[in-house]
């Protein structure tokens, strides 16, 4: 598709801001329409009648998100831009310089992605959103409990101070009424973390049916579960978005870059902050240490310990630290190196 127009789109939540460029960077017009379906359509028709128009929209995943789609749908070119950088509102900021750095980006081509892709991907993610909204309301549920046994009558304190997390909850969901009114808190409470917990295992297992029919072979890499590779899915959109490990690994922020100096040859990581999200699904597969019954150090449910043949050796996670050499055992009447030295230096002679 042959563009002959560069539309920039600064979006906001109730309006959005467009401007519109010909090849040669000159402003044609501008124009502010409504956040709503009606807007979308009187956006469209006025970039149509300033030419064949090509997209740059701030903020795709956010409030330029029912934009995109609509033009996606209505098969215009759409590109996601980058906000501007702190240089490039040196001049000042606004609405409508905002949208016209947009459009500029159009023109000169950097700065610009393809949008993330809707549909099942869309669906992981409103998953893992509310998967983490019920991990931190448990999370605070479990932790009023403690707050609240700290406090509790002696014998209820004693009863429940010590358990685990899960058995807290399990023995205060099953706590009688009592005349403080203390143990009907804390059962509401443990009900509560046990119905946020059954919601996080049905939220685990669809994001498991999902992410198993889009890409099953992540689910095979070691150490990569449902919630990792949604997240992984999530955050670097359809397979065309992606050209290559590399740009991946820019994304994440894990890129090389050379930081060589004369004669120190070194390359350093990209200073580029990746997503939060995607931060801790980078690294969740390496912080989680390897089941110890999957290494054959705990028996099998057999109850025999799994056989290895006699050249294969156990890894450990951690190596040990060598110990250190015996001290040699000294006569109380010998002198230490401090006390030698000093007696040399001054030109004495002891006699032992």
């Amino acid at each position: 598709m042959v563009w002959t127009v560069a539309i920039g789109v600064d979006t906001h939540k109730d309006a959005h801001v467009a401007v519109g460029l010909d090849v040669l960077g000159v402003e044609l017009d501008h124009c502010v329409v409504e956040a709503t379906l009606a807007g979308y359509k009187r956006l469209l028709c006025w970039a149509l009648l300033l030419g064949e128009p090509a997209f740059a929209i701030e903020g795709c995943g956010s409030y330029g998100a029912g934009l995109a789609r609509f033009l996606e749908t209505s098969e215009c070119l759409v590109w996601e831009c980058e906000r501007p950088r702190r240089g490039d509102r040196r001049r000042g900021k606004n609405d409508l310089i905002d949208a016209a750095l947009a459009a500029r980006r159009v023109l000169s081509g950097s700065g610009l992605s393809t949008p993330r892709g809707a549909g099942q991907r869309e669906h992981l993610r409103v998953l893992l959103v509310e998967r983490r909204g019920a991990i931190q309301a448990r999370t605070a549920a479990i932790n009023q409990l403690h707050a609240l046994v700290v406090t509790a009558p002696d014998a209820l304190r004693e009863r429940l101070s010590g358990l685990s997390k899960p058995r807290l909850v399990k023995t205060a969901a099953r706590l009688q009424s009592s005349a403080d009114g203390v143990c009907e808190v804390l059962r509401r409470i443990a009900k509560r973390a046990q119905s946020l917990s059954q919601e996080i295992a049905e939220i685990d297992r669809s994001l498991l049916r999902l992410v198993a029919d889009l890409a099953p072979q992540l689910l095979a890499e070691c150490g990569v579960g449902a919630v990792c590779a949604a997240q992984l899915l999530v955050s670097s959109g359809d397979t065309t978005r992606m050209k290559s490990e590399a740009s991946f690994a820019a994304l994440a922020g894990t890129s090389p870059v050379d930081a060589s100096s004369g004669k120190q040859q070194r390359h350093r990581l990209t200073r580029r902050r990746p997503p939060a999200q995607l931060g801790a699904a980078r690294d969740r597969p390496t912080t989680r240490p390897p089941s110890r019954r999957d290494a054959g150090v705990l028996p099998t449910h057999a109850g025999r310990r799994q056989d290895y043949p006699r050249s294969q050796t156990l890894h450990q996670t951690r190596p040990r630290t060598p110990p250190l050499p015996p001290t040699p055992p000294t006569s109380p009447d010998a002198l230490d190196n401090i006390e030698a030295s000093g007696c040399w230096s001054c030109g004495t002679r002891i006699r032992t």
